[in-house]
């Protein structure tokens, strides 16, 4: 018997030696020093890949291969922390704000620079006496969560368009208002990465449209022959009782997953050295897992990367091959300069060598815009996608990071590329963007698509369209189908909001001209048959793979409702607008405050299960609070410079 066991002992270790790890599950929840719910932020085994982010209320939940080892814990505007697992299956911790990364942000015409206070009692000194360190070997030999409390301190080059506001126009000399719509809403979640730094955020990052359309409104669905639905509401307006606010709301088809056309997808991830920050690479590996999982049978993918170079490092692949295309993500590694237009060039290449023709055919850009190598200008960027976007293949943009994100060259690109653009600030926006909105992000149901408002001059004196500023066109572009325009996906909703001088009040937001000497005056409308009209709304649309648009119109009466009684639709999209308005210190804001932006979103909150809407009233009082403790209006936070 003891011979027995004496030659089994040997059989036993080796089987015990390689059977498999049972791994140690934690979760927790991260604060700050007020006890507020972090969301965001990276939770991390030190010495692994595997990582997590925790959801907007700072609870997390992360495997550990075992009960040893130690958890690094890190945000933008906190001090990276380690804590030692010792057996624990539940880890809360508190992060302390970083004083270093509280910056004071300029906005320029050209971008962001960032002037750096180093200590308390250190005078601000000028930001261009800051040179950007590149990282060398020995800083990429460093593990992420090293090397982030050694950058955070790196010159801050992220780039906005200055923003001129639509400004108020009298219906008798401007009785058209056109413009595309725009479905993106990666603003938003950029100012929300802001406001959780503990900052406002730059003027030129808050374009209010795209904060209205982050948010899902319950607009009704479409008829069965039409790709979307048009809903209006009229009230007082909430910040200027003399005015009215129009809200027009588009509700799209929502086709269901199984029934959404196949997939031929190419990823196109940046992984130079811009990305190596665990919010960029390491949060872009976990965004296109989620992705990866929603795929079908029917579905292909494929995978370029591009640094220095472009390369191919995983050929189209069936949906149903999860476990390789996770593989292939999970080899990725950040290092190299940025050759973004090489890579445009071979994920475009790839898409059409696999195009699914009557198919979804959309490369997926994963970046932080910080293009530096080749093509790189935004007019070369521009021209290349435009001439890409022929074969009839979309794009997606997904931005990532901090510090050096060029928020206004991803717009330009998303825009000619018949595609959207979401900024991806945490693994919840991720989840959101490809997971609970996969077919709003990645169908198009109808693209270039106008609007064309015309107002009737006997209810209508003056107006004003909030936001959509990059998205206006010339009156003559409504019925050019050469003239590009938004993209429309599957359950996708657009809202729009005009606020309106009506007729009999006298306002000093109207601008005058001399009168002038060679025109007669227009006479007043003389069919009073559309004196119930406050306006009439006009929508062109085309077809995915068609050339030629439709024409849909939508008379709108005046049938005006008290605020109280008006949708949760209405309530909220103004709660949101009025809150753009004051994060931009818009000379528009009239009445506009923090307080009755609260009022009205908390009384519009609805049916808000994932909570998107209650962070945004948290939101709304972190900015309240950050304006009191500052004695500032918000963009007085800025300083605003016109280049041009």
């Amino acid at each position: 018997m003891k011979k027995v066991l004496l030659l089994l002992t040997p059989v036993l270790a080796f089987l015990w030696a390689f059977s498999p790890t049972l791994s140690f599950k934690i979760s927790g929840k991260i604060t700050d020093a007020q006890g507020n719910g972090l969301g965001g932020v990276t939770v991390k085994i030190k010495g692994a890949s595997t990582a997590t982010t925790s959801v907007s209320d700072g609870t997390y939940n992360i495997e550990a291969p075992n009960e040893k080892g130690e958890l690094v814990f890190s945000s933008v505007g906190y001090q990276v922390k380690t804590e030692k697992i010792n057996s624990r299956s539940v880890i809360n911790v508190v992060l302390k704000a970083s004083e270093q990364l509280l910056q004071e942000v300029v906005v320029t015409g050209l971008g962001v620079q960032t002037r750096k206070s180093v200590t308390a009692n250190v005078s601000s000194v000028r930001a261009d006496s800051y040179n950007y360190t590149p990282y060398t070997v020995a800083d990429e030999k460093k593990p992420v969560y090293e090397r982030l409390e050694e950058d955070k301190d790196d010159f801050n080059t992220e780039g906005y368009d200055y923003i001129t506001e639509n400004r108020f126009l009298k219906v008798s000399d401007n009785p058209l208002s056109t413009f595309s719509i725009d479905v993106d809403a990666a603003s938003y979640s950029n100012v929300r990465r802001f406001l959780n730094m503990g900052q406002m955020p730059p003027a030129g990052a808050v374009r209010i449209e795209e904060m209205i359309n982050y948010f899902h409104y319950e607009y009704p669905a479409p008829k069965e022959d039409q790709p979307f639905s048009v809903t209006t509401e009229i009230s007082d307006c909430p910040w200027n009782k003399d005015n009215k606010l129009v809200l027009v709301g588009l509700q799209g088809r929502k086709i269901p997953t199984d029934n959404l056309p196949a997939s031929n997808l190419v990823f196109l991830i940046d992984v130079s050295g811009s990305m190596q920050e665990p919010q960029k690479l390491p949060l872009v590996q976990a965004s296109l897992k989620m992705l990866t999982d929603q795929l079908r049978e029917k579905d292909h993918v494929a995978m370029v990367v591009y640094a220095g170079a472009a390369g191919l490092v995983l050929p189209s692949t069936n949906g149903n091959e999860k476990t390789k295309i996770k593989d292939a993500i999970d080899k990725l590694e950040a290092g190299g300069s940025t050759a973004g237009g090489a890579g445009i060039k071979l994920a475009y290449k790839t898409a059409k060598e696999s195009f699914i023709k009557g198919g979804n055919n959309r490369v997926i850009l994963c970046t932080d815009g910080d293009f530096n190598v080749g093509a790189s200008s935004d007019d070369d960027m521009e021209r290349l996608i435009e001439e890409e976007r022929k074969s009839g293949v979309f794009l997606t943009i997904l931005g990532y990071g901090m510090g050096n994100y060029k928020d206004s060259k991803m717009q330009k690109l998303a825009d000619k590329g018949n595609g959207n653009h979401a900024y991806i600030d945490g693994i919840s926006e991720a989840k959101k963007v490809l997971v609970n909105e996969f077919g709003g992000t990645m169908f198009t149901i109808a693209k270039d698509v106008k609007l064309q408002v015309e107002f009737n001059p006997v209810k209508v004196k003056g107006y004003r369209l909030l936001g959509y500023e990059n998205r206006m066109l010339n009156k003559e572009d409504f019925n050019n189908d050469k003239n590009d325009a938004g993209d429309m996906g599957s359950g996708h909703t657009v809202t729009a909001l005009y606020e309106v001088i009506p007729v009999g009040v006298e306002s000093n937001l109207l601008e005058s001209v001399d009168p002038l000497k060679y025109q007669s005056p227009k006479k007043e409308i003389a069919n009073a048959s559309h004196n119930g009209e406050i306006m009439n709304i006009k929508l062109r649309y085309k077809q995915p793979d068609a050339d030629v648009s439709r024409l849909l119109e939508h008379p709108v009466f005046d049938n005006q409702a008290a605020i109280a009684k008006t949708s949760d639709n209405f309530r909220f999209a103004a709660a949101v607008a009025q809150f753009g308005m004051l994060l931009r210190n818009s000379e528009f804001k009239s009445n506009s405050s923090f307080s009755n932006v609260l009022k009205l979103a908390k009384n519009a909150k609805g049916n808000d299960e994932e909570g998107y809407r209650s962070e945004f009233i948290r939101l709304v009082e972190s900015a309240q609070s950050l304006a009191t403790n500052n004695k500032n209006e918000p963009a007085e936070d800025v300083s605003v410079v016109n280049n041009n």
